[in-house]
């Protein structure tokens, strides 16, 4: 029988690395490795990435792992990460953790194969969507829910309940793209519960990660009542989506958002349309992508702003300095929190809550000089590891200082050593929306309470594809200004009021 083949020629499906790597016995992989289960001595299925980053340290900057007949290729040196970031020798691979999502989204521009032309129409009709123009017209929207939140959280500080950070996080994300991008409120911080979409959401993303530690021919037998949950999950998405959209269509449009954009907008130079179901699979794609990772970066930098008080005095030093007394910080006053933004970029250094990514050679290449790789081989990059080699970021690279990201010490280390958003023009399309929503929650935040951590809670890191801090339970007081606290004028600044509601406090 015929191999079967994809459109640019490369065999379909999974490939694994003793089929693109011809000197693969001179990578390292851990030892007592075993018949048909491989690599999986003392594997966790919940923790994958955390037990690579493990093997990582042990094995060095290239390294590999057999599972059930699987063997994949991991890199997390610099040099090896630059080369693989050369776009004219390497391209986005769409690896075993992305293709398992494409039941859910399909062709959507972070799991489109590079081959598949929606990818490009979808990126070009979707860029002027994440301009500077579209962002300070998203800023309001983002002030408003962020006013959400900070009633939520004036309601447990009054009540000296501590406040669910992660859980809070994803409320606050997933109203912010869904109302900017989609104009559709799901009602978050009124629900007790997560809303059903969010349920949904993690149940397709907890499957899609359980898969990768599964035999493939096992699926069936072992994941008989999780493919039909998993199924139903889906169902529930689509149905989500396609209300929302069609309530977009029955009322004539909206004001020019990124639905607007999907249903409206013609490529500019071919003409061509999205088609209504990939619409569907580019709204859950950005539901789902545009809050999941955004909340664990925020969740992330509240824990190391919690345990770092002379970085959150550092942090809430500048929001006073640069903020002043203003009631509602403007789009321009976000870019000017440097220090936040560096304490944001040091949490995605030490965890990226997308964590790797994939790379496979465009044409037969040798990686590094080292490494002989043919085409369509691939290697899974570990953002995580990237983050933490000491040969650019030192022995205390474990260690949490925001001063890493000071405009010299950025200048002074090499390209493609930092990489949260992937690399190349596969990136992630909405980053700077991303950067901005955190940044501007991280300033109003800090200027409204004090973080008290839980001295007993210890990190732990939940995966779900993308990480999220686990159990992160935070007490917030009001903080109380220091007399004098100078403005932009030099006057005494008042108690922080709410972005929304200046009355309250």
């Amino acid at each position: 029988m015929a191999e079967t083949r994809t459109e640019d020629g490369l065999p379909k499906g999974f490939r694994s690395a003793e089929h693109g790597w011809p000197e693969l016995r001179r990578i390292p992989h851990p030892p007592g490795r075993l018949p048909l289960l491989g690599d999986l001595i003392g594997a966790s299925p919940r923790t994958p990435l955390q037990d690579s980053m493990r093997h990582a340290r042990r094995l060095g900057p290239i390294f590999r792992r057999r599972a059930f007949g699987k063997e994949f290729v991991f890199a997390w040196g610099a040099d090896l990460v630059t080369d693989l970031a050369d776009e004219t020798r390497f391209t986005k691979h769409v690896g075993l953790g992305i293709a398992n999502l494409r039941p859910v989204v399909g062709d959507a521009l972070f799991t489109a194969y590079g081959h598949e032309p929606n990818w490009q129409l979808a990126h070009d009709v979707l860029a002027p969507g994440f301009s500077r123009e579209a962002m300070a017209a998203y800023h309001p929207m983002m002030l408003e829910v962020a006013g959400r939140l900070t009633g939520h959280w004036d309601r447990a500080a009054a009540d000296g309940r501590a406040v669910d950070v992660p859980g809070d996080m994803t409320k606050l994300t997933l109203e912010t793209i869904s109302r900017t991008g989609f104009g559709h409120d799901f009602g978050s911080f009124e629900r007790a519960r997560p809303h059903p979409f969010v349920t949904a959401m993690v149940g397709t993303l907890t499957h899609a990660q359980r898969l990768n530690t599964v035999p493939g021919p096992a699926v069936p037998l072992l994941l008989r009542q999780a493919s039909r949950r998993n199924a139903a999950d889906i169902a529930f998405l689509n149905r989500t989506v396609d209300e929302i959209v069609r309530v977009r269509r029955s009322s004539g449009g909206g004001e020019g958002d990124l639905l607007d954009r999907m249903l409206e907008t013609a490529h500019p130079e071919t003409g061509e349309r999205l088609s209504a179901q990939n619409v569907r699979h580019q709204v859950i794609t950005f539901l789902v992508a545009g809050h999941e990772t955004t909340s664990g970066a925020l969740s992330f930098a509240l824990h190391y702003l919690s345990r770092h008080p002379e970085a959150a005095a550092r942090a809430r030093a500048e929001v006073d300095r640069v903020w002043g007394d203003t009631e509602s910080p403007g789009y321009e006053q976000v870019a000017r929190l440097r220090y936040v933004r560096r304490v944001l970029d040091e949490s995605l250094r030490l965890w990226p809550t997308a964590p790797a990514f994939a790379r496979e050679a465009r044409a037969d290449t040798v990686l590094a000089g080292r490494h002989p790789m043919r085409r369509g081989a691939w290697a899974l990059v570990l953002a995580a590891m990237l983050h933490r080699d000491p040969a650019v970021w030192g022995d205390g690279a474990d260690r949490f200082d925001p001063d890493r990201f000071e405009p010299v010490a950025v200048r002074a280390r090499p390209a493609h050593v930092f990489k949260p958003f992937g690399t190349g023009a596969r990136a992630c399309i909405g980053r700077q929306f991303a950067l901005h929503e955190a940044t501007l929650v991280l300033g109003l935040l800090l200027r409204r309470y004090e973080l008290v951590p839980d001295p007993s809670y210890r990190l732990t890191v939940a995966e779900r594809l993308t990480l999220m801090p686990e159990g992160l339970r935070l007490h917030v007081q009001h903080r109380t200004p220091p007399a004098g606290r100078p403005g932009r004028d030099g006057d005494p600044v008042p108690e922080p009021r709410c972005p929304v509601h200046p009355a309250a406090r």
